[in-house]
């Protein structure tokens, strides 16, 4: 049986946007890593993942960490809000 969703009438706040604005950079990071994990499920129907298909894979998780680790600095030190 389907449930229906009731319709979103409220259109997000400037907090919500500033929120999202902070976060960022680590949706960004988190989605190149998808794009790479993707990347290397398609090179699978060509022969395997190359070298630099692992590479964009671990470079894109350290900008995981990196921006994680910022945005937790930058939540927890009010000096080092934007």
């Amino acid at each position: 049986m389907r449930k229906h969703l009731a319709p979103i009438t409220a259109e997000p706040t400037a907090a919500d946007l500033a929120a999202i604005e902070v976060e960022w950079p680590l949706i960004a990071a988190e989605l190149d890593v998808l794009d790479a994990e993707i990347t290397l499920l398609n090179a699978e129907d060509h022969g395997g993942p190359t070298v630099l298909d692992w590479r964009r894979l671990r470079r894109a998780e350290s900008r995981v960490t990196r921006a994680a680790a910022e945005l937790a600095a930058r939540t927890t030190d009010p000096r080092r809000a934007a």
